[in-house]
């Protein structure tokens, strides 16, 4: 069974609760050379990264992936208290400035609402539940995992039709050079008499041996033989990849790369104007495919 082709572009979101808390777990990810997961946690979690990577890691096989898991305690679990440090903070302020403004003393419930006065400490849980919260969490980023690979397997089919339709056209262009009047036999008789006459013209004084020698290597430069028969393999490799699926885009982004220097190769041999366009327009068509590349997993 073949595996769908992904992007590496996607989002999804899950939410849970468990003993006394409820979280939400977010994900999403980018184009990345590799895999790289950063981990946005709420404070006192610090013991699931590591599995949460692992968790990451299992799912996916490259990009850029940034989770984050935000963890609300029920108020039944919490406790408020007042942070003297940040108490003391705005009392020494206010001892300032009532000594440089004139103005009437703030009240308690005041000093109270500012940020950081009254904080939530959650009522520590037993070892049981907090493995319990720690399962459920797990539980639910698998959730999350699982909607963005699904996300990704979305962009990815729509991906494959648009990289089958630059593959269609790099098949066509490649046929078109194949035909072109110019690769023909009686054409390429003619270029190598132009060819041979220029150099007997030139007063070279060549012997025939030397024109012989010369003939043969302008009619191998003038061959693009070697460089279709390699764009026809390469055009091969990429659809058997496409159609095999999985986490393929470091070869097709090399396979770009070899379809690019044969283009290039088959405009530098180019003995036509109309020849050398088809080559631009596989140059241009091989750059598409080639962006496309980037975003495959």
């Amino acid at each position: 069974m073949t595996e769908p082709v992904a992007s590496m572009t996607g989002y999804a979101r899950s939410s849970g609760s468990a003993e006394g808390a409820s979280f939400t777990c977010e994900v999403k990810s980018v184009n990345g050379r590799g895999l790289d997961v950063r981990l946005r946690m709420t404070p006192g979690f610090d013991a699931l990264e590591a599995e949460l990577r692992r968790h990451v890691s299992r799912a996916l096989a490259r990009g850029s992936v940034t989770f984050t898991l935000d963890v609300e305690r029920d108020g039944a679990g919490a406790e408020i208290a007042v942070n003297p440090q940040a108490l003391e903070t705005v009392v020494a302020a206010l001892e300032q400035l009532a000594h440089r403004i004139e103005a009437q003393a703030p009240r308690l419930d005041g000093i109270l609402a500012l940020k950081g006065v009254l904080v939530e400490r959650a009522h520590p849980l037993t070892g049981d539940a907090e493995e319990r919260l720690h399962a459920a969490i797990l539980a639910t980023a698998d959730q999350c995992l699982t909607g963005l690979v699904e996300a990704r397997r979305a962009e990815g089919n729509h991906l494959n039709a648009i990289l089958v339709e630059r593959l269609d056209e790099i098949a066509s262009l490649t046929a078109a050079a194949e035909s072109h009047p110019s690769r023909s036999r009686d054409a390429a008789l003619e270029r190598l008499r132009g060819q041979i006459a220029d150099l007997r013209d030139s007063g070279a004084g060549l012997s025939e041996e030397r024109l012989a020698q010369e003939a043969m290597l302008l009619a191998t430069k003038a061959d693009i033989r070697e460089e279709l028969d390699r764009l026809v393999a390469h055009l091969k490799a990429a659809r058997k990849l496409l159609a095999d699926g999985g986490p393929i885009g470091r070869k097709l982004d090399f396979l770009s790369q070899e379809f690019n220097r044969e283009a290039n190769t088959l405009c530098s041999k180019s003995s036509a104007v109309d020849l050398t366009a088809i080559g631009l327009d596989l140059k241009a068509a091989i750059d598409q495919l080639r962006e496309q590349v980037q975003n495959i997993e």
